[in-house]
């Protein structure tokens, strides 16, 4: 069974100013409190995006790594070692944006070469280089059907 940690409470002070009870003369002079109970929010794991950079985009093995820091804070906040699995986690989340980047580069520099190719075989089947020589013609559309 997973143990949760005890619960932290804290005194908040009210706003304002209290004169007792309407109706009542003279007002109390004690300050009253107000217990909050708050649960601190578990730290997350990112265990789905490692598993998409993983699975998806593993540049430079980062996907990998981020699953495996992932699974380490999985394991460390089911073991109760919050402040661990926050560590891992925050490891795997670098990891991720890491790659996510990396990955997001690559596929924009693979467009933007492939739009440059189709560009120059288009205008190089178009005639768009007629104003050159015959030879520099020639050149290029060698180059392009080879």
């Amino acid at each position: 069974q997973l143990q949760q940690p005890p619960l932290q409470t804290t005194n908040v002070p009210l706003q304002g100013r209290y004169d007792g009870l309407p109706g009542l003369p003279g007002g109390s002079t004690a300050i009253q409190y107000t217990t909050v109970n708050m649960t601190p929010e578990p730290p997350k794991d990112h265990i789905i995006w490692s598993l998409c950079c993983f699975l998806y985009s593993n540049p430079c093995c980062l996907g990998l790594a981020a699953l495996i820091f992932s699974i380490k804070a999985r394991d460390r906040k089911v073991a109760g070692d919050l402040e661990g699995a926050r560590h891992y986690g925050s490891t795997a989340r670098c990891l991720n944006i890491w790659a996510t980047v990396l990955v997001s580069i690559l596929v924009l520099i693979f467009i933007i070469i492939m739009i440059v190719l189709l560009l120059v075989r288009m205008l190089a089947h178009a005639c768009f280089f007629c104003f050159f020589p015959k030879q520099i013609q020639k050149e290029i559309n060698a180059y392009v059907d080879s």
